[in-house]
C-alpha cells in the first residue's frame, strides 16, 4: 500500500510539475509555432480523405498523415448571442485570442472592443509572423489574428487595417487583389513603400529577399479551386516558401533567434463544402495533406517547432455513406481533373454530348446521367441556394448544371449533405512537434489559444 501511495504521489507531483514547468520556464515552449486551420473541416472531411487516399490494391486502410498526429476533439460553438452554431469570424477570433464572440466578429470581443491575438503577442515577442490562406488574405480567418472589426463583411476597411493599424506580419500570401487594388486607394503600392517585396505570381516564391518581408496575391479574391489551379498544391507550396522565408528574416535580423509564429488556413475545404461538392472537397483536403506532410519534414529538421492542426467548425452536414446504404466509392472522386464550377461552365458552353462530358469528368457517365445533363441546359431549374460562395451573376443554365454536376459525384460516390452552412459538431485536433501533447483531450477552441498564449509567455 505505501508502495502505491507513493507511486500516486509522485505521478501527482510529475503532472504538477509539468504543468509549472511549462508556465514558468520558456525552454521547453517551442521557437516555431504553426497554426494550420482547416476551414470547414468537420471529422466526415478527415474519415472521407483516408478512403480517398487508399491504395486499392491493397488489403489494409493506409492511415493518412491525419491519422498519425490526432490528439483530440474542440468544441466550436459562439458567444451565446449567436447560439450554438459558429460562423468562421466568431470561431477564429476564438481560436486567435481565447475568447468567445458572436458570429461576424473579427478580433473583438461581444461588446465588440479588440482583443489581442496569438500572432499579435508573437510579433511583440520579437518572433516573425507570417499568414498563408487559399482565401483572400483579408477573409475571416486571417483577419481575425491580424486584426479587429466588428463585422468580416468590412473587407475594404480590414484591408486598409491592415496598414493603418500597424503592420502585424512579414509574410502575407493569398488572394485579394479586389481590396488590396482599388480605385480609392492602392495598398499594394503602399505595402510596397514600407519595405514589402510584392509577387502576384507562385513562380516569384522561388525567389523571395532574404531580408525583405513578403506581400503575396495570387487571385482578384480566393485562390482558384485546387482542381483548377496552376500548381493543385499551391497550399503546399506556399507554405513551404513561407516557412523557409520566416527563418530567412530571423537569420538576417543578425538578433536573437526568437522563432516565428505562422498561420496557415485551408480555407476552400469550407467553400467546397458550402457548395456541397464532394470532388473539390477531397481536392481540397488532398492540397492539406501534402501541406502537413511537408511540416512533419520541417518539423524533423527543426524540432523546436510545434505543429497545431484543426477546423474551425464543420460545414454542409457532409456524410460518409448516404440514404441508408451501406457504401461510400471513392474511385470516381480520384479521377477528377476539373472543379465541379468548371465542368458546369464548360457543359454551358459547349455541346453536351458523350466525349464532352466523359472528357470533362474522367470518366464514361452512363446514359442516364448524360440524359440527365441534356435535359437540365434544355430545361434548368434553379432552387434557391444557401451556398454562400456561389456566383450570383452565374446564369440559371449554369447553376442548374452545377447543381447536376454535383449531384452525379454524390451518387457515384454516395455522398450526403444536411446543409449548406455550417453545423454545431465537434472537430477534429491534430498535433506534432514540441509540446504537442498539451493538445490532448477534449477542449474547447478557446483552450487551444489560452496554450497557445502559455506557449508564447503570456
Amino acid at each position: 500500500m505505501k508502495f502505491i501511495l507513493s507511486a500516486l504521489a509522485l505521478s501527482l507531483l510529475t503532472v504538477s510539475c509539468t504543468s509549472t514547468d511549462l508556465t514558468d520556464n520558456q525552454s521547453v515552449a517551442p521557437k516555431n509555432i504553426i497554426m494550420v486551420i482547416g476551414d470547414g473541416m468537420g471529422p466526415a472531411y478527415t474519415t472521407a480523405y483516408r478512403y480517398f487516399r487508399d491504395n486499392p490494391n491493397t488489403q489494409v486502410l493506409e492511415e493518412t498523415v491525419f491519422d498519425r498526429h490526432l490528439k483530440g476533439m474542440s468544441s466550436t460553438y459562439p458567444a451565446p448571442v449567436s447560439g450554438v452554431v459558429t460562423d468562421s469570424a466568431a470561431s477564429a477570433t476564438a481560436l486567435a485570442t481565447g475568447v468567445k464572440s458572436y458570429n461576424n466578429a473579427i478580433g473583438v470581443d461581444v461588446n465588440k472592443q479588440p482583443v489581442e491575438t496569438v500572432l499579435e503577442w508573437a510579433k511583440l515577442q520579437g518572433k516573425k509572423t507570417g499568414v498563408v490562406v487559399t482565401s483572400q488574405i483579408n477573409h475571416a480567418t486571417p483577419a481575425s489574428y491580424l486584426t479587429h472589426n466588428e463585422s468580416r463583411k468590412n473587407y475594404n476597411a480590414i484591408a486598409d487595417s491592415y496598414l493603418d493599424n500597424g503592420i502585424k506580419a512579414d509574410l502575407y500570401l493569398g488572394g485579394g487583389w479586389k481590396y488590396f487594388i482599388r480605385e480609392d486607394r492602392n495598398l499594394v503600392e503602399e505595402f510596397k513603400f514600407a519595405g514589402f517585396h510584392y509577387i502576384d505570381t507562385y513562380q516569384g516564391l522561388a525567389n523571395l529577399p532574404k531580408d525583405k518581408p513578403v506581400l503575396g496575391l495570387f487571385a482578384q479574391v480566393g485562390l482558384p479551386w485546387a482542381l483548377d489551379d496552376t500548381n493543385q498544391y499551391r497550399l503546399s507550396t506556399m507554405t513551404k516558401a513561407a516557412a523557409h522565408h520566416l527563418i530567412d528574416l530571423q537569420r538576417n535580423d543578425k538578433s536573437e533567434d526568437k522563432g516565428f509564429f505562422m498561420l496557415i488556413e485551408a480555407s476552400q475545404i469550407d467553400w467546397a463544402g458550402h457548395g456541397n461538392s464532394v470532388s473539390d472537397a477531397m481536392a481540397e483536403m488532398d492540397d492539406l495533406a501534402k501541406t502537413l506532410e511537408y511540416l512533419e519534414h520541417f518539423v524533423q529538421h527543426n524540432p523546436d517547432t510545434l505543429v497545431i492542426v484543426t477546423a474551425d467548425h464543420s460545414t454542409g452536414g457532409f456524410t460518409v455513406a448516404a440514404n441508408g446504404k451501406y457504401e461510400w466509392n471513392a474511385k470516381y472522386l480520384r479521377t477528377m481533373k476539373h472543379s465541379a464550377n468548371y465542368i458546369a461552365a464548360m457543359l454551358t458552353n459547349n455541346e453536351i454530348n458523350n466525349q464532352t462530358a466523359n472528357t470533362l469528368f474522367n470518366f464514361e457517365l452512363t446514359p442516364q446521367e448524360l440524359a440527365l445533363l441534356i435535359l437540365t441546359k434544355q430545361t434548368p431549374v434553379v432552387s434557391q441556394s444557401s451556398n454562400i460562395y456561389q456566383d450570383k451573376s452565374a446564369s440559371a443554365v449554369k447553376k442548374a448544371l452545377l447543381k447536376a454536376v454535383k449531384s452525379i459525384m454524390d451518387k457515384r460516390s454516395n455522398s450526403g449533405w444536411t446543409s449548406g452552412g455550417h453545423t454545431a459538431i465537434d472537430v477534429p485536433v491534430f498535433a506534432f512537434g514540441k509540446q504537442s501533447e498539451q493538445f490532448k483531450g477534449l477542449q474547447d477552441n478557446t483552450d487551444i489559444a489560452d496554450k497557445i498564449f502559455t506557449l508564447l509567455g503570456k
